[in-house]
Order: structure tokens, then sequence, then C-alpha cells
């Protein structure tokens, strides 16, 4: 009996096609030069998905630093649709968490999906995501056109907390309320 191992390996040069034609595959959506040319460098943010060493999905994030916070946005996560439901999504999500988790330093975790694809909502919503707003006519050339904005609030720790006041106890108390904003755990 042979076991199915599910890895993920970085994006690079020799690969990119690869992504590129899995991502006309699995979105509706059409992804333009520039997003290739960032997700290139995206480091820890771009993995692509193997299931038994064939590429069967992909991860994409960026940070964004919008509205005075800094948030983790998922731009794209897919599996091939033989592949759904065998865990590697999950493996995907996990990565971008313990990301997250180890850099300390987010907000949230935020995504756009279109509100017909009750599958990725659902997924989404498995890992505490809620739906906080929906953008009409946020797609082109697809319909429905209107996507949710499905987002995961982080909190911040105890322990993260009183590690920073120990480093920073020389800092007045509206400083040390700064620091501790930056600590979290995932809600």
């Amino acid at each position: 009996m042979t076991r199915n191992s599910i890895e993920l390996g970085d994006v690079t040069p020799h690969n990119i096609k690869q992504l590129k034609k899995l991502n006309t595959v699995v979105f509706p959506v059409s992804y333009n030069d520039k997003f290739y040319v960032d997700v290139l460098e995206a480091g820890e943010l771009a993995k692509l998905a193997y299931y038994n060493d064939i590429v069967v999905g992909a991860v994409c994030c960026r940070v964004d630093t919008t509205e005075n916070q800094r948030r983790l946005y998922i731009m794209t996560l897919g599996c091939l649709s033989p592949y759904r439901r065998l865990g590697i999504g999950t493996v995907m999500f996990e990565h971008i968490l313990n990301f997250a988790e180890k850099d300390g330093n987010f907000d949230s975790i935020f995504l756009h999906v279109q509100i017909n694809n009750d599958g990725a909502i659902e997924f989404y919503k498995k890992f505490g995501f809620e739906i906080v707003d929906t953008k009409e006519q946020y797609y082109k050339r697809i319909e429905p056109a209107d996507a949710h904005v499905l987002q995961k609030a982080l909190r911040r720790t105890a322990a993260a907390t009183n590690a920073n006041n120990s480093a920073n106890s020389n800092n007045t108390s509206n400083s040390n309320a700064r620091s501790k904003a930056r600590q979290f755990t995932f809600v």
C-alpha cells in the first residue's frame, strides 16, 4: 500500500509556468504578468502544492498595509478539482497561518471570494473566517461579479505581550500599548 504525500515547494522561474497553467484551470479570472513577477519575489508567501510529486495546487499571498493595519492577503489558494478534499488546501492554509504566527505582526488575514463559491466560503469558515463585506462588481468579465470579503482576525497573546513589556520596560505606557498590539495568536 502506498502512502500519499502532500508537500509544498517554492515558486521559481523554472516552475512559474506550472503556476500559470494551474491558475488558468482553477480560477475563473486571469492574472497579469505583474502578478507572477510579484509571486516570484514573495518567498514563503507563494508555494506550489505537490501530491505524490505532481503539482496540484498553489497558494499566493502578499502583505497589505492599508487602513492603518498590517494584514496578510490571500491572492489565490486553489487546488485542481480531482485533488480536492484530500487535505491539500488545509496544508497550504496551515503554511500561511504558521507564517503569520512566526511573523507575529499581522492584524488579520483576508481574501476575496466570488459570492457563489460556496465550497471556498465553507472552507475558510472552517478556519474561523467571517464574511465582513461584499464588494459589488469586484470581478471583471465573470458572473457573478460580486465578491465577499472574508477575514480572520488575529488576537494578541499575554505571553508575547509580556516579552515585549520586558524588552520595552523603559518606554512609556503608550509605547507599551503599541508594542502589545503587535503580538497575537489565532482566534
